[in-house]
């Protein structure tokens, strides 16, 4: 039986997504490969459906030595894949019913602009700042990644900065503009979040991307930078502007949460939440909140009344502020999500029927 080529097939695996204009490969032991295109996941039927030796190939193909040995002994896997006309993937190997499985997010060789992106002018306000905390948040496979990276981008077209992106693994490559960019990655360039972020003090840096907040010290150090003026761009998978702040401050111990609420008062600049929603002509539209700090943001956090915030963001149109409902609201009117999607995604089916 003749063996099978599986960096071929991978090669196969990208095209069909690349031409599809598609998001992500699943591969997992007794299925066909699945790609996600426009949202929705589609098995390659005339592809075989894979066996525990194909998930080996393709797992050897996709990892370096020491990775693909790590991922059998830990059953975990972080990485990337470059493949070739600078097309990049971001992995994720992992065992389910004792079997390998590996998700594949297509990370696009171009940064597209955020007007390209279809997101609001006003974010180009949060990358002219010298100093700040911004957070880009919302479930996974939001965009959330490529909102950051075009903020980034940004920056490197208009400004001379020195830049720091800090990521588990490095998903856009930036080519350095007018600014000094350095990439690292967790695992390869440095052990964690946390040594990275102390490093970047000691590093003349202007502005820092975290991948990802993914406990307290990591959250602690970027807020610190953030008041020692730094710009600190970062994620978390929350759902709004209120419930990532609380889960800021939850995350710390009892002992340590009036302190960080009142570094948080002081540092944050802006939280914006956004979901990718199907649109009516073919492809993905975003649809989004975001909060602004000000006094009246600030005081509510120090006071412990952020549950007050989500009424600051819908009365704060003037300052600035995007209601999550007001921006599906929009989309329905210009034609470009149906009002049943608009329903699904909105955290607040109530609130938009009263606009709609």
């Amino acid at each position: 039986m003749a063996s099978v080529d599986y960096k071929r097939e991978l090669s196969d695996l990208v095209d069909i997504v690349v031409s599809e204009n598609g998001s992500d490969i699943h591969l997992s032991v007794g299925s066909h490969p699945i790609v996600r295109v426009a949202g929705s996941l589609i098995p390659l039927m005339k592809k075989p459906i894979l066996t525990n030796d194909d998930m080996q190939g393709f797992a050897k193909v996709l990892m370096s030595e020491s990775k693909y040995k790590s991922f059998v002994t830990t059953r975990e896997a972080d990485f990337s894949y470059p493949h070739a006309d600078g097309i990049r993937f971001r992995g994720n190997g992992f065992y389910e019913s004792s079997s390998m499985s590996i998700a594949l997010r297509l990370i696009p060789n171009e940064i597209r602009s955020m007007e390209e992106l279809k997101l609001p002018p006003i974010l180009e306000s949060f990358v002219q700042r010298p100093q700040g905390f911004f957070l880009c948040v919302g479930p996974v496979g939001q965009g959330k990644s490529t909102t950051l990276a075009s903020m980034v981008e940004y920056i490197n077209q208009n400004r001379a900065e020195h830049i720091v992106t800090i990521e588990d693994p490095v998903e856009y490559l930036y080519t350095p503009k007018k600014s000094l960019i350095v990439q690292r990655e967790i695992g390869v360039d440095t052990a964690s979040f946390q040594v990275a972020l102390n490093s970047v003090f000691r590093q003349d840096v202007d502005v820092i991307l975290v991948g990802e907040m993914r406990n307290n010290e990591t959250i602690a150090t970027a807020v610190t930078a953030a008041e020692t003026g730094h710009l600190v761009l970062s994620t978390l998978h929350t759902n709004n502007a209120a419930q990532t702040i609380d889960r800021i401050i939850d995350s710390f111990p009892a002992g340590q949460q009036d302190q960080i609420r009142v570094q948080l008062a002081g540092s944050l600049a802006g939280i914006f939440s956004q979901r990718l929603i199907p649109c009516i002509s073919g492809g993905l539209v975003p649809a989004y909140e975001l909060l602004i700090n000000n006094s009246a943001v600030s005081n509510l956090i120090r006071e412990r009344r952020t549950h007050e915030i989500q009424t600051l963001i819908e009365t704060g149109l003037e300052q600035g502020m995007i209601d999550m409902n007001r921006s599906l609201a929009e989309l329905v009117k210009r034609g470009e999500i149906t009002v049943e999607n608009a329903f699904a995604y909105s955290l607040n089916p109530k609130g938009l029927e009263r606009i709609m």
